[in-house]
């Protein structure tokens, strides 16, 4: 029987006296692809925090591996999970190269130095977004797109088992939302190695293209799970946020629209 890369058990998650979700049990397994919605405000970043372990639910248990999260070591559970924040802040100035190494200190010893499988790794992750050549390019001079896409550069070098996204398509225009997110999609493709992701996403029609699982915040503690197939529907969204939704035959299946 295989294990769920992540699993919750009756979680309750609860932010500023607003319940994000209550009695919620998932099970994220390798090979899948999920997308969490909702409204603004609903609480879709406190829960991908928590789900990560940077914040304690009010109930219920989180495993990784089957094991309990808030037991694990810092460092064990960033060989695991792999977090890319809704925004990029750089507290201290850096080179691009420098910047997406820090994705390998999960993986270094106390004191140890990357070495050249880290500088590869590193180099493979900037040429996969499109930013070779920018090693020696200082962050503060890059644009809110090639931050964004250095961040997940970052990301791939970390190369977690699940890969959890809080908006990974901000700042981006729709040539590169497409192309980071087909290379996020091989990567979890690639069986050998047991990956899976998470991603917060407000373009429903990027949810329906990249998410094989959804999971929905209604807002005060309800939520909806499971395959995309029997989650995303008119009435569903419709409900979701609070507006009229549509559904138009597109190239690669169902569209939706604001009605």
């Amino acid at each position: 029987m295989n294990v769920p890369l992540l699993q919750t058990n009756d979680l309750h998650v609860e932010i500023g006296g607003k319940t994000v979700c209550q009695s919620l049990n998932i099970a994220i397994n390798a090979g899948q692809r999920w997308g969490l919605l909702g409204i603004n405000g609903v609480g879709k970043t406190t829960l991908l925090h928590t789900l990560a372990g940077l914040r304690a639910p009010m109930q219920g248990k989180i495993k990784l591996r089957d094991k309990p999260l808030d037991e694990l070591p810092r460092r064990h559970i960033a060989q695991h999970i792999g977090l890319l924040l809704q925004d990029d802040n750089d507290a201290f100035p850096g080179t691009v190269l420098e910047t997406v190494l820090t994705g390998r200190h999960p993986w270094l010893g106390q004191w140890q130095w990357e070495g050249e499988k880290d500088r590869a790794l590193a180099l493979a992750a900037l040429s996969d977004v499109g930013l070779d050549g920018f090693e020696q390019r200082q962050v503060n001079t890059l644009s809110g797109g090639e931050r964004r896409r250095l961040a997940l550069a970052a990301l791939f070098a970390q190369d977690p088992q699940l890969f959890m996204l809080d908006e990974p398509t901000n700042h981006l225009d729709p040539r590169h939302q497409i192309g980071l997110l087909d290379l996020l999609e091989q990567r979890v493709a690639e069986t050998t190695n047991g990956r899976a992701s998470l991603m917060i996403l407000h373009d429903i029609n990027l949810a329906t293209r990249f998410c094989d699982h959804l999971m929905l915040l209604f807002g005060e503690g309800e939520t909806l799970s499971g395959p995309a197939g029997e989650v995303l529907n008119i009435d569903n969204l419709t409900r979701l946020y609070g507006h009229p939704v549509i559904a138009l035959e597109g190239p690669k299946g169902a569209v939706f629209l604001p009605g």
